[in-house]
Order: C-alpha cells, then structure tokens, then sequence
C-alpha cells in the first residue's frame, strides 16, 4: 500500500491535485481541514463539490456539527480507521489539506492521557465551574506546561487537571514519563505545492468572489441561527468576518476584501509552518509534483 502527503497553502489546488493523484494510483483521499471536518458547512470551507470528488471516496469530510468539538485525537483515530480501510481494500492513501499541524501531530504522535476516575471527574467538574481559577491553579503547579496555554482554553486545561488529579503530577511529567507514539510509519512522501505570491493572491480573490456569489452571507446566517456564534467553527475566517458584516461592521466590499487579507494572511502562516516542520519534502508545482507522484 501506498500513502503520500500533500501539503501547501490555502487556495494553492491541493484537493485538485490529490483527486488528480488519487485517480492515477486508486487511492482514496484523507482531508486534514479544520473546517471541512464539518456538517453544513460548506461554501466557508471551500470543500470540494461531489462532481468536483469525481467518485474519488473521500475521508475527513462532513463527520462533525458545527457545534462540536474536536482534537487532534480524532484526526488520529480517523486516519488509523481510514488507513485499515484502504489496506483491506487494495487501496492507496492520499492524506491532504491545509491543516498542517494535524499531519504533524500525526507523524510524531501524542501521548496516551490517563483514564479518569468517576470521582476526579466530579473534582475536575467542579474546578472548571470557575476557568480562571482553575487556569491558575493549574499555573501555579505547573507553569512551564500551562504557560503555552490560553486561559480561555477550556479544553486543555480540563485535560491538565485531569492528569494532574489522576496521576499526582505535573502535565509536563506525565508528558516525559509518557512520550508520543507516532501514528504514521516513517518516510511516507510529503509533497508541497509552491506557488508564486501574487498567483495564490489571485486565486485568493478569485475564490471569495466565487464564495461570495455561491451564497456564504446566506451560509453564515442559517449557521448562526442554528448553532448561535459561540462554536470555534464560527470565528473562521469567511464566516468571522460575515457575522461582522451582519453586525454592520463592514459593507459588501470591505466584507470581501477583509476576507482576501484574512486568508491570505492565513496562507502566509501556513507556508512558515510547512517551511520549518517538514524538512523532508519534494516541492514543486502542481504540475510538477503530479508527475513525480505517478513514476515514484
């Protein structure tokens, strides 16, 4: 069995490219998009259109509500079952998106946190009644570990106190007492879409006018009266800066323009991160690496 990776940009044609790839080699497609993973949501996202998957199966698309959370957990547990699947059907994988940092987490894995006992839970929920106490409580234990969180990260301080209740020590122990187990057997090909600034600009531009003319104000406004704004999945950029245009913040044009920089803001970070945490890449154009993918 085969699997590769295919990383790069926003607006950069990733997902033309792996259902290009994915055709060629029989392979099915894993998205890594933080926005796809989600119901409804589907003109912010820019998810692929069922004629666009051209019958390519694709993973990773359309599990969650709006209103759900998620972690990188389930971007494992997902791949580990999307991965078996291709392997008992005779097929290859194509992982891609522009969550990197999911890809990342699943090349070096994440440590095995400790079940919870009936009564920490009960402590725990008690102690989250007031977030910024438990925030400093847990500071005050273990500062090196919570000094990389938010005190508005509900999540993961409820995952410190959790350790901490159940085990006796710090976050940052347990984490060196129980390093990450890589999901992904190492060397798996990672190919990056380069793009030159002022075209992925363009493309940038290109696709909000076509996501604005598809009906992303009417898209935002069911996902607010359906799931009110307090979801992470509603403080997205398209749907962000749509609400605030509601609001009267923006007018038409500036809605459309707030978007391009937001976005391409978002590309610039995501090519940093490409950049400093896949060493080992093949990079090129579409192309390009479309014709390295077929002869490897």
């Amino acid at each position: 069995m085969k699997q590769i990776a295919i990383i790069g940009p926003t607006a950069s044609g990733k997902s033309a490219l792996a259902i290009d790839v994915a055709k060629r080699i029989d392979a099915y497609i894993l998205s890594l998009d933080s926005l796809s993973i989600y119901k409804e949501i589907d003109i912010a996202s820019a998810k692929p259109t069922v004629e666009e998957m051209s019958g390519i199966e694709h993973f990773g698309i359309d599990i969650l509500a709006p209103d759900s959370y998620f972690s990188v957990k389930l971007y494992m547990d997902l791949y580990t079952e999307v991965y078996n699947l291709a392997k008992k059907n005779n097929k290859n994988l194509v992982i891609v998106g522009g969550s990197s940092f999911y890809l990342k987490s699943l090349i070096d894995g994440i440590s095995q946190l400790p079940v919870v006992s009936d009564s920490n839970i009960k402590k725990r929920n008690l102690i989250l009644k007031d977030i910024d106490s438990a925030y400093k409580m847990m500071y005050d234990i273990d500062i090196e570990y919570m000094s990389s969180i938010s005190p508005n990260d509900s999540y993961r301080i409820e995952k410190a106190l959790d350790i901490y209740l159940e085990t006796g020590v710090t976050p940052t122990k347990y984490f060196a007492l129980n390093p990450p187990i890589p999901i992904i057997e190492p060397n798996m090909p990672i190919y990056e879409i380069e793009v030159d600034r002022g075209i992925l600009r363009d493309r940038i531009e290109f696709r909000t006018d076509i996501m604005l003319s598809m009906g992303l104000i009417d898209e935002v406004s069911m996902l607010e009266c359906k799931y009110t704004r307090s979801p992470n999945s509603m403080k997205s950029i398209g749907i962000k800066e749509t609400l605030e245009y509601l609001d009267g913040v923006y007018n038409y044009k500036e809605l459309r323009d707030k978007i391009v920089v937001n976005t391409s803001r978002l590309a610039k970070r995501q090519v940093t991160f490409n950049k400093s945490q896949f060493l080992d890449k093949i990079i090129g154009s579409s192309s390009e690496l479309l014709e390295q993918i077929i002869i490897s």
